[in-house]
């Protein structure tokens, strides 16, 4: 089936049942203590329940889909890469750091409570990822547990996501060319892109030298994610994104549509979803989820 024709409403269909399907998840594993624990757990739910796109859990459970693995199966491992990056918006909605005040159309964690319950919240749903990851519910296996934990640490750590951040932090005052915002981006948004990609081949047991197509897709939309949201910081409705936008040029920030201008940015963001697309020749129907992925992540408005 060609990308074109893979329905929109099934992209929808589907983002709204993972998005309910990881709230599930979420749900069972943050059970609210009878205890003086409870604020940080009603916290922890705050940020994790009900809002967000899911696009990282959906391209675990596609990728994973691809190769038979077990839904709920799946599901575990995708809230894991959710609980990271909810844990690092969080973190990042700081005062410390960008000092938002809305996300995902409700207050930032630290505004609905407090900044020293926002960093534990954080903390803890850093550890419930591994948390989840380790558990033989997740998986029998102990070596696919082992890669999926270690996947996951090298995405979230100083080699991934948090080393783009700090990149994205000493942005307003350095001098970053395309090449260097190439890399913080590759770090900051698309490794745990490309983790959750990796994660539903390592569910199932597709071996390392089996992935290279996978990763090169992930590689490209991960790009493509970041320019779409260069974009939208420029040209987006606030409302429609639930956050402040604009945030970027009026920190004097380098930014792929800052240094190739939008039109062109644009245009290498649909390149490199077509590009993205290719990878996945060699598989039939059963990829158009992820096909239908890699357009929504230019199109998107939110």
């Amino acid at each position: 089936m060609a990308l074109e024709s893979v329905p929109s409403d099934t992209l929808g269909a589907g983002l709204k049942q993972v998005q309910a399907e990881i709230d599930s998840v979420f749900d069972a594993f943050l059970t609210v203590p009878d205890d003086s624990r409870a604020r940080l757990v009603e916290a922890m739910r705050y940020a994790a329940i009900g809002g967000g796109k899911r696009v990282r859990p959906l391209l675990l459970v596609s990728t994973a889909e691809l190769f038979g693995v077990d839904r709920t199966t799946a599901l575990r491992a995708g809230a894991a890469v959710e609980a990271i990056h909810v844990y690092s918006l969080i973190h990042d909605d700081l005062p410390c750091m960008d000092d938002d005040d809305m996300r995902h159309g409700k207050l930032t964690l630290h505004k609905a409570f407090d900044e020293a319950t926002a960093v534990l919240a954080g903390d803890s749903l850093h550890a419930l990822a591994f948390e989840i990851l380790s558990d033989t519910g997740t998986s029998s296996d102990p070596f696919t547990r082992a890669e999926l934990i270690a996947t996951l640490a090298t995405a979230s750590g100083k080699d991934g996501m948090a080393g783009g951040q700090i990149m994205d932090m000493v942005a307003e005052d350095a001098d970053y060319d395309l090449h260097t915002i190439t890399r913080l981006q590759q770090l900051k948004t698309g490794a745990l892109l490309a983790a959750s990609v990796e994660m539903g081949a390592i569910l199932g047991k597709v071996a390392p030298e089996g992935r290279a197509h996978l990763r090169a897709y992930a590689r490209d939309i991960g790009l493509a994610f970041q320019i779409a949201d260069d974009l939208l910081d420029l040209e987006g409705d606030e409302e429609k994104a639930g956050k402040a936008l604009r945030k970027d040029e009026g920190q004097g920030k380098a930014t792929f549509v800052s240094l190739m201008g939008a039109k062109k940015a644009r245009e290498q963001a649909h390149a490199l979803v077509d590009q993205a697309v290719a990878h996945l020749v060699s598989h039939g129907e059963e990829a158009d989820m992820l096909r239908a992925l890699a357009r929504f992540i230019v199109e998107r408005d939110r």
